[in-house]
């Protein structure tokens, strides 16, 4: 490209060609002291030595916060809940509405609205059965103006995640969606259902409209009439006739109807479901006895191959039914014969830490840092504890504002900071053991147990003679058990 004054000018952009000919001199990329060449062997441009500063977050010289500390706030916040105890349906039946209209083909979620919503109802169904196992769920989409089946009323994870998968690589989203059609096949769902059973619709909406044949508050009503509680997560914006959906199906709580920011968000609201609700209902709060069998497993020889009656496939390993004894392949199932429902024990004692949630480990200061080096369950290493002169010198300065006896609060926002321990241990409040974030976390989003409670041998010692006082009261407790 010439320029004004007849001259070539090679690899410049429009801009410098601008600057180029205001300046009258050739050649204006940015002079560096060192005079940093491109792949051309010109000067770089001065939008070519970018410095993305957010990719370089760390603690600097004057204390600033660190990028690993953002992430330690983001893992405590989400442990930051009440965890008071509540009563709370375990046996829950669940249909999951997605929307597979138009409006899912988006790309504002990556890849697309459609196939993200399908990677985490995937994750979803395997956190709500691992969370629920005695409990059943079916899955429904929204296109063309109707309601179409994907799986039906179930306790198999394996039969919904095959039926999504199919469903992501055969079907493409089209359509209009239609919440009325959806709702009221949910509803013939969970109309049979046992009443000490929770009932509830989770809907992932991305449209903006409802294409129905009818009356939509009609349906409203009719949900509200047989306890259908209805939840609602928005990919696009919010919806006056969802916000009212969720609001009259659940109380007047608006709290079950949130619209996604970003794709974490979207995962944390949907997967935030798997927890049970609150009871409400007298049905419900009244005590109910269900019968249940609790079958053994059942192995036999290679020249004794048999069918299980759910799937009708030939397999040497199975589940005896305790009443007709029928074969079943997995479980939690119900015996396609009888109707019972067969468990195991272990699927029992997995439901009950929702009726009695671990309590939160509170966040222990530098002055008490001192009795622990390491994490009590993993075994990593602690901070080493500073010393109180060099916390009494960071006190007022601008690595943070001073707490009491002389402890530094990090420079960060309220939300941000709350739960965070300074010393970056975190001690439970029954034992007094002192654990890392990560251990915190794992303890209270999988094994829902503190690992120092379950290792405490107090009271198997006592047992043993070593606390009479304490023995003969475990003695008198167990002697008024009995007798009653």
């Amino acid at each position: 490209m010439a320029d004004s004054d007849g001259e070539f000018v090679g690899d410049v952009s429009d801009d410098e060609l601008a600057d180029h000919g205001a300046g009258g001199a050739h050649g204006t990329r940015s002079k560096g002291k060192d005079g940093a060449k491109g792949k051309s062997g010109n000067r770089k441009a001065r939008w070519e030595d970018i410095q993305r500063s957010w990719e370089e977050v760390g603690e600097a010289a004057d204390g600033s916060i660190s990028l690993g500390a953002l992430l330690e706030a983001e893992k405590r916040r989400r442990l930051l809940r009440d965890t008071t105890p509540l009563q709370r349906g375990i046996i829950r039946h669940l249909m999951l509405v997605l929307d597979m209209s138009f409006a899912m083909a988006d790309k504002d979620l990556l890849p697309t609205r459609y196939l993200l919503t399908i990677t985490y109802a995937v994750e979803f169904v395997r956190e709500y059965f691992e969370q629920n196992p005695i409990s059943q769920m079916g899955i429904v989409g929204m296109r063309d103006g109707i309601a179409v089946r994907v799986s039906d009323m179930s306790g198999n994870p394996a039969e919904h995640i095959e039926r999504l998968r199919v469903w992501a690589e055969e079907q493409e989203p089209q359509g209009n969606p239609s919440l009325q059609n959806a709702l009221e096949m949910c509803r013939g769902a969970l109309f049979h259902t046992p009443t000490h059973g929770t009932r509830e619709v989770l809907i992932i909406y991305g449209a903006l409209l409802s294409s129905d044949p009818g009356d939509i508050h009609d349906t409203i009503t009719s949900l509200i009439a047989d306890h259908i509680r209805v939840s609602v997560v928005g990919l696009s914006a919010q919806v006056a006739i969802c916000k009212e959906l969720c609001s009259r199906t659940n109380d007047g709580d608006e709290g079950n109807y949130a619209v996604a920011l970003h794709e974490q968000h979207f995962r944390e609201l949907f997967l935030a479901v798997t927890t049970p609700p609150v009871t409400r209902t007298a049905e419900q709060n009244n005590a109910s006895l269900l019968m249940m069998g609790f079958p053994s497993r059942v192995l036999a020889s290679k020249d004794h191959v048999s069918l299980c009656a759910c799937h009708n496939r030939p397999s040497r390993e199975g589940y005896s039914c305790t009443r007709c004894r029928t074969k079943v392949c997995r479980l939690p199932a119900e015996c396609p014969v009888c109707g019972l429902t067969l468990i195991l024990s272990t699927h029992l004692a997995r439901s009950y830490h929702h009726l009695f949630p671990l309590r939160g480990w509170v966040e222990v200061p530098w002055a008490e840092a001192a009795r622990s080096t390491s994490c009590f369950s993993c075994q990593a290493a602690f901070p080493a504890v500073p010393s109180k002169a060099s916390r009494l010198k960071g006190k007022g300065s601008s690595i943070g504002v001073g707490g009491e006896d002389g402890q530094v609060v990090p420079p960060l926002l309220p939300d941000a900071t709350k739960g965070v321990s300074e010393s970056g241990r975190y001690a439970c409040q029954v034992c007094g053991n002192h654990f890392c974030i990560d251990c915190d976390v794992y303890a209270h989003e999988i094994i829902h147990n503190c690992p120092g409670c379950q290792s405490d041998t107090r009271a198997l010692n006592a047992s043993m003679g070593e606390g009479p006082d304490v023995a003969a009261a475990i003695a008198n407790g167990s002697a008024m058990e009995i007798d009653s």
